[in-house]
């Protein structure tokens, strides 16, 4: 696949990747004491859900913003029940005659309790090479990156030839109300040509240091979807047991989708992907990847990847119990058992199949299945080559040639409303980090000093090079 690109679309990317690997990504850079106060500020405001902190976030960042020389009419927060999304628009010169790219990233963060965490989440604590707090990573990292970049190229007087418009929003770990309404109610905020995604991206660093084997870009993600599995009874006395027990019925019901694999599922992007990676990967897992990528029907390569949890959904659609309850007296039969099932599901396979084969395998009729929330299924982003290629301008700045890998991402970014409205989505982060470090979500989530600043290089390098406008 190729693209034709300018003359100045280069010399744009070459000035700039130049430029910065003259200047050390660190504390020192330029703005590089902006982006850590910004960062601090962040973290340090609790935006997980029922707190109510959203908006506060949204307005700093707006006040900065302002205070950075953005126009007051290209600003907007957009107050969303107990929530908020936060929109800017950098305006370019029209040069290059495209849409606008939007740049999405999220304000909130999962909840953490500071009893479970060896530091307080909601304070930013620099020790032994690591940034802690809740959403250092996720996605406090991104975000501050694109902030920060926004800032920086303003005050350096650059001018894109394309509008840039940020669109946060407030509530991707939970309901993901403002992305929707981002892309519905406020689509004339943010409509654009693509998005890039500051929740995805990057590249695994070695555990014992060196060069990470490849860079992940993610371009299509699984649908996410939850269901009730409900057991019912009349119950009764538990001195008088029943042969027919919602518990028991519900246990068996279970344990037979822990039994159960989906079928097998690959496209071309999942095959690259496995290509790409097989390539640099030893051993057995690493042949299992080179033979999938070129049989998708090799059983052998199917059984070895799906004896990894880490590629597991990456071969097709997955479901797995997450909580559980049941009864309401200890001396009584249960008169309903529930346990919560959440799936992902391959791009192209369907929501209404996925919930048929659940119903098959748990042959049941008496089990009931209830749908908690209504998913939003996409189709990958098509592969974008001048994407690619500001992407590489950029990663080369820290990691010069390092290959990029499409990839699928199991979990569930904002990206997949922007597709579902019609828009691709693209995950670019420069998010590096040790597999060990990975944190998200869990306790005591971290990130490296070091990896903080290479991603605010990373986005004002990014920036430019995908929107650098025509001379």
């Amino acid at each position: 696949m190729s693209l034709p690109f300018t003359k100045s679309f280069f010399v744009c990317a070459l000035f700039f990747t130049l430029s910065l690997s003259a200047e050390p990504a660190g504390p020192d850079m330029p703005y590089g004491k902006k982006a850590l106060e910004i960062y601090k500020t962040a973290v340090e405001l609790r935006t997980a859900k029922g707190h109510g902190q959203v908006p506060a976030l949204a307005h700093y960042l707006a006040s900065e913003f302002k205070k950075g020389g953005f126009d007051q009419k290209d600003i907007h927060v957009l107050e969303i029940g107990s929530t908020a999304a936060l929109v800017v628009r950098y305006r370019g010169d029209g040069s290059l005659g495209k849409k606008p790219i939007s740049i999405s990233a999220h304000m909130d963060v999962v909840d953490a309790m500071r009893d479970d965490w060896t530091r307080d989440p909601f304070t930013l604590i620099e020790e032994d090479g690591y940034f802690f707090g809740r959403g250092t990573v996720d996605d406090k990292l991104g975000m501050t990156a694109v902030v920060a970049s926004f800032l920086r190229l303003k005050s350096e007087g650059w001018v894109p030839g394309r509008d840039l418009i940020i669109a946060f929003s407030g509530d991707e770990e939970t309901d993901m109300t403002t992305t929707k309404a981002l892309v519905n109610e406020f689509r004339y905020l943010t409509d654009s040509e693509f998005v890039l995604n500051a929740d995805s991206g990057g590249a695994t660093l070695p555990e014992d240091g060196g060069l990470p084997a490849s860079f992940g870009m993610q371009a299509a993600e699984k649908t996410y979807v939850t269901w009730e599995m409900i057991a019912r009874n009349p119950g009764g006395h538990s001195s008088r047991p029943r042969n027919d027990n919602a518990i028991y019925d519900l246990a068996h019901a279970l344990v037979k989708i822990q039994n159960y694999q989906f079928p097998v599922n690959h496209n071309d992007l999942t095959l690259a992907f496995f290509q790409g990676i097989g390539k640099r990967t030893e051993g057995a897992l690493g042949k299992a990847m080179r033979d999938f990528s070129i049989n998708p029907d090799d059983k052998a390569a199917i059984a070895e990847l799906r004896s990894h949890s880490s590629y597991i959904g990456t071969t097709g659609t997955t479901c797995v119990a997450t909580m559980l309850k049941a009864g309401h007296a200890e001396n009584a039969l249960p008169q309903s058992a529930v346990a919560t099932v959440n799936c992902r599901v391959f791009p192209g396979t369907g929501v209404n199949q996925t919930l048929m084969q659940l119903k098959e395998v748990v042959s049941n009729p008496a089990i009931e299945f209830k749908m908690l929330a209504e998913p939003t299924e996409t189709d990958p982003s098509p592969l974008r080559q001048d994407v690619l290629a500001a992407l590489q301008t950029a990663i080369d700045i820290k990691f010069p040639g390092l290959e990029i890998i499409p990839s699928m991402s199991s979990g569930g970014t904002d990206g997949m409303h922007f597709r579902a409205a019609g828009i691709p989505s693209y995950g670019v982060n420069g998010g590096y980090g040790k597999a060990s470090d990975n944190f998200s979500h869990g306790l005591n989530e971290r990130v490296q000093v070091q990896s903080f600043y290479d991603n605010v290089a990373h986005w004002y390098v990014l920036l430019p090079a995908i929107a650098g406008r025509k001379d």
